[in-house]
């Protein structure tokens, strides 16, 4: 059982968050409870290095240590690198440590890092008895009864330690700096000035998680103007993926891709400028989530605790007996989960969601009622 009232001395905490950037971006109100039960408390956050990323743009944190541990899913790793980083976290001399994990993963590792570095409170969810690697533990439940939502999970685990958060939204600072370039290199494409957008989000690391090229090309076409500018975005190795939906939108549909073209920040002020988010269920939308953006996730059923949080948004699926899978890739080779939600659907759902929020779009005044969109059909 964990003891808040020595928790509460704790002023300089590591935080393990060692996955992937949207992982980090849900446990973003749990690190606020942590800094808020303490407001001089140092927070330093332990991260992959996608998920380090998000340091710059995280106002709780107060430092990053990027590593690729070897017990999470990342590319080749050097066996220095570990003991480098033992040494590191000796050196920062930290009173506590919480380690967050979803509750597939195993906080033993970590937790025996925490150890060897000296860091004598350690918080987790753990399955097992871990003896005397972690100080203060909460047994796991999950998904026996009933997974929770990752933030939810997070925000439960830190009261242990007496941190709490009234109003637990997920956080993420936009950067005057990188709205500024983000509309030079808008304008530089010829974006007219005032003109709104959705932006569309068609990758993910996942092949799983991924709606069909085709069908999402298709949804694209059907809304065609009425959500503004297309924006299509990804990263540089999802060139040709954009390229191809972009080219089955018709010359109907003003569609501008960037995929490989922005940094992270200017990705979050072309989502938080946005009417909508149209996203396969991957990093973007917990970014979305953060920034208030309402989002159509096309929600494969890999697993159940990652919907959007606290933000307007619409859930598309194709219920399957083989769902929450937790696989990368679809075990049955039918892809079915995302397979069988429709274009016209997506369709739908954009138009439906757009007319329920009717946000400004990239810092215009509010656009008149869209009874456009409430009239057209897909």
């Amino acid at each position: 059982m964990s003891n808040a009232s020595v928790w509460q001395q704790a002023l300089n905490v590591l935080c393990v968050r060692l996955d992937n950037m949207g992982d980090v971006l849900m446990t973003t109100p749990a690190l606020r409870a942590l800094k808020q039960a303490r407001p001089e408390r140092r927070l330093t956050l332990l991260a992959s290095r996608s998920g380090a990323a998000l340091g710059p743009f995280l106002a709780d944190i107060d430092e990053v240590v990027s590593y690729d541990a070897p017990w999470v899913k990342h590319a080749a790793h050097e066996r220095a690198a570990d003991l480098g980083m033992v040494r590191l976290l000796r050196r920062s001399r930290f009173d506590a440590a919480v380690i967050f994990t979803v509750y597939s993963q195993s906080p033993l590792p970590a937790a025996l890092m925490c150890r060897l570095a000296g860091i004598p409170l350690v918080l987790a969810h753990c399955r097992e008895n871990p003896y005397g690697l972690l100080s203060d533990w909460v047994r796991e439940t999950e998904p026996g009864r009933g997974p929770r939502h990752e933030a939810r999970r997070q925000l439960d685990l830190v009261e242990r330690a007496g941190a709490f958060n009234a109003e637990p939204a997920l956080n993420f600072t936009t950067q005057a700096r990188d709205r500024r370039s983000l509309r030079e290199k808008l304008a530089g494409r010829g974006l007219a000035p005032g003109a709104g957008w959705m932006v569309a989000h068609c990758g993910a690391s996942a092949p799983s998680r991924r709606y069909p090229a085709g069908h999402f090309g298709q949804a694209l076409k059907r809304i065609g103007r009425r959500a503004g500018v297309v924006m299509l975005t990804g990263d540089a190795s999802e060139r040709a993926l954009t390229s191809e939906v972009g080219g089955m939108c018709g010359a109907g549909v003003p569609v501008m891709d960037l995929a490989g073209q922005l940094s992270l920040g200017e990705l979050a002020c072309l989502i938080e400028d946005a009417a909508l988010l149209l996203s396969n269920n991957t990093g973007p939308v917990h970014l979305a989530a953060a920034l208030g953006t309402p989002v159509v996730d096309l929600y494969a059923l890999t697993n159940p605790q990652h919907t959007p949080w606290r933000v307007p948004h619409r859930l598309l699926y194709h219920d399957v007996p083989c769902k929450y899978c937790y696989r990368s890739v679809c075990p049955e080779n039918h892809h079915d989960c995302l397979r069988g939600v429709s274009p016209e659907s997506v369709c739908e759902a954009v138009l439906d969601l757009l007319a329920e929020t009717r946000r400004p779009a990239a810092g215009v005044p509010r656009r008149a009622p869209l009874t456009e969109l409430e009239n057209d059909a897909c």
